[in-house]
């Protein structure tokens, strides 16, 4: 399993992830807001088909309040993205769609002895711009889960955000 970006068709992107359990401490960190602002963003999210998501995003906290390199400057303040649940299954699935482009993201998490296998699948992506920013930003986002749920030292978002923004331009075609 590699930690990068699976292309599975021209507008999508595949993440897999092994992560220590139970299934139900991993879905937390997916479905609850004070948990999931932790690694990702916080925001209200109505799990039933239909449901209202709002992920706010506030990065500055995944990187001990360090600004942002220059060019992610406009991603400083908080940012608010709406989708709509398409399908939940806990603790198991869970797909809505993403922001004002209508792309669509799913979790998946399958159980594997003690761990559990998360894969995150973003589709629906409409041009390369979308795809590099999608790869390495859910790349920077699943490594600061990965510290949290090992129990790791957090890496900075920003600055791997940033190194995994230039190796994705060489990896996605």
């Amino acid at each position: 399993m590699s930690d990068y970006a699976i292309l599975q068709a021209p507008d999508t992107l595949r993440f897999e992830r092994l992560l220590p359990g139970p299934i139900e401490r991993v879905w937390a960190y997916i479905s609850e807001p004070e948990k999931r602002r932790l690694w990702l963003a916080g925001g209200t999210a109505d799990l039933v088909p239909g449901g209202n998501v709002e992920l706010v995003f506030r990065h500055r906290e995944l990187s001990n309040g360090e600004a942002p390199p220059e060019r992610y400057a406009k991603y400083d303040k908080e940012i608010s993205l709406h989708g709509v649940v398409i399908k939940c299954e806990p603790p198991r699935l869970l797909s809505h769609t993403w922001g004002d482009d209508k792309s669509e993201v799913t979790f998946e998490l399958e159980p594997r002895g003690e761990r559990v296998l998360l894969t995150v699948t973003h589709q629906r992506l409409k041009d390369r711009g979308a795809m590099l920013s999608v790869a390495s930003g859910w790349h920077a986002h699943l490594g600061v889960l990965v510290d949290k749920l090992e129990e790791h030292q957090l890496r900075l978002f920003w600055p791997a955000l940033a190194s995994l923004a230039d190796e994705y331009e060489t990896r996605l075609p």
